[in-house]
């Protein structure tokens, strides 16, 4: 059985042009993409008609992490998207966290940054 990968992906301050190649790439080779319900506008155009997507409300962090790991541990392709980077706002840690307590580790995990709005702002 293939392995799962859960990618965890910062799509920058709410601007298309902020998105980082990086980022658009993992998007775009998901099966899965996880993530609040208001982030996918900003990535609509790129995800593969075949990829599964899962959109929830705020404070759904928890559910967002567990159903990565739901669709990993199946040999998925998973990005869960977030605003800004995802290892400062985002679900990065948490993804991590739950790594350990579910006791996860044939789960690949990456972290992909993203531009945070402090950036953009002072530029």
């Amino acid at each position: 059985m293939n392995k799962g990968k859960i990618t965890v992906v910062g799509i920058g301050p709410g601007n298309r042009d902020d998105i980082t190649p990086a980022a658009l790439s993992a998007i775009r080779q998901s099966d899965v993409i996880i993530g609040y319900n208001y982030y996918f506008q900003f990535i609509q155009d790129i995800i593969h008609p075949d990829t599964q997507c899962i959109d929830t409300g705020m404070k759904r962090e928890k559910i967002r992490a567990e159903e990565a790991y739901k669709y990993a541990s199946e040999g998925k392709t998973v990005t869960v998207i977030s605003s800004g980077d995802a290892g400062i706002y985002g679900m990065a840690p948490l993804i991590y966290e739950m790594r350990t307590m579910k006791e996860a580790p044939q789960v690949a995990i990456a972290v992909v940054p993203g531009s945070r709005a402090f950036q953009k702002a002072a530029a």
